[in-house]
């Protein structure tokens, strides 16, 4: 077994000088700070720009003005407390407020805050507004991070969700393959939660966040491979991050190495525009224009990614650029009246995200009723 330290103050944080932890105080005082022993040891302390330490280690960029807290408005969704029903099919729970480690990128960072209140500790009433609504088919489990959940709240909670008829899948958001992969190894009865409840005709899928090719570690790879061989699906998501994944190569690496394991790529995020993530933020032209240059390094199933953003008004697949437009789709949508809705609009490279075209959006979609 290894020890796994959760750490919370950057005085534990040997590869942080005094002065940088006393500038990075406002930083901190803004949004927390979590880290794990392991985690640390993935970072390159000799390199200023080492990407493992962007993704988890304060900057001052954190203090830029930018965005809003809840960028995609997720509690306008919420129906029931810790639920948020957003597309027709499928309902959300957050079950957990505590992750492996703060990504400095969050979107959800205000859950981490004082006096949230969205995620609840009860998941009944969650539980039953999906008992109430047959149409929801398949159940994201999210957060914080599910698998820091014991095995005994984790397993009632997927043995109620198996009790009812109509959820045929649960997927986990989880990156403590990434953050601690000993989480797994080490508590067989958490693998064993999951493989009970992955069945033959009703899968549990892992939704994993490896955000950059090192943090696929040997630990990391046995993880998965444990979660394999219990019967649980794995794919993964990320989001474009600008200074660890924004060069075409690393991200074709990243979809090469994930497709060796038997973990797909699943979403190629747009960043949202959240308090604090501007010196992570990729305009969304030049974010294809990555997206399909590292995907020519790549093969069939390492091409299996969409890149979308997830908007308040549904999850938008970017699907070609030319030299004058660009063009999008509904992939889902919050109103179902917009499912596949296909969008062209003259381009904009300074957009980050979809309100950058809102005029434009609002033209077309009341002229151009277009779908596919």
């Amino acid at each position: 077994m290894t020890k796994v330290h959760y750490l919370t103050r950057l005085a534990h944080v040997p590869g942080i000088s005094a002065q940088e932890r006393a500038e990075l105080n406002e930083v901190v005082e803004q949004f927390a700070f979590r880290i794990n022993t392991y985690y640390m040891g993935l970072i390159d302390w000799e390199d200023p720009d080492d990407p493992i330490r962007r993704l988890i280690i304060p900057s001052l960029s954190e203090l830029d003005p930018w965005g809003c807290l809840d960028a995609s408005d997720e509690q306008a969704f919420t129906k029931a407390p810790g639920l948020e029903h957003k597309y027709e099919f499928t309902a959300l729970l957050l079950v957990n407020d505590i992750c492996g480690g703060f990504c400095r990128f969050c979107f959800r960072k205000r859950l981490f805050m004082n006096e949230n209140v969205e995620v609840v500790r009860d998941v009944a009433p969650g539980l039953e507004y999906i008992r109430e609504h047959p149409e929801i088919n398949n159940v994201l489990l999210t957060g914080g991070d599910p698998l820091l959940l014991s095995a005994r709240k984790l397993r009632f909670i997927l043995s109620e969700l198996r009790r009812i008829e109509h959820v045929r899948i649960i997927r986990i958001g989880s990156k403590m393959p990434a953050f601690n992969p000993h989480r797994l190894l080490d508590d067989p009865e958490l693998v064993d939660a999951l493989g009970e409840y992955s069945w033959d005709d009703r899968k549990i899928y892992l939704m994993a966040h490896f955000n950059h090719p090192r943090e696929l570690t040997p630990p990391a790879l046995e993880a998965l491979n444990l979660l394999q061989s219990a019967g649980v699906v794995t794919c993964n998501q990320t989001p474009l991050l600008r200074g660890v994944n924004d060069d075409p190569e690393v991200l074709g690496e990243l979809f090469n190495t994930l497709s060796y394991v038997g973990v797909p790529p699943y979403y190629l995020f747009i960043g949202r525009p959240t308090r604090g993530n501007r010196h992570f933020a990729v305009p969304i032209e030049e974010a294809f224009e990555i997206f399909e240059r590292a995907r020519m390094h790549c093969s069939g199933l390492a091409q299996r990614a969409r890149l979308v953003m997830s908007h308040s008004t549904g999850k938008i697949q970017i699907v070609g650029l030319t030299d004058n437009h660009v063009y999008m789709r509904y992939h889902r949508a919050a109103n179902p009246a917009e499912k596949a809705r296909f969008m062209i609009f003259e381009r904009n490279p300074e957009a980050y995200w979809f309100d950058d075209y809102a005029e434009m959006v609002e033209e077309y979609c009341i002229e151009n009723p277009l779908r596919v």
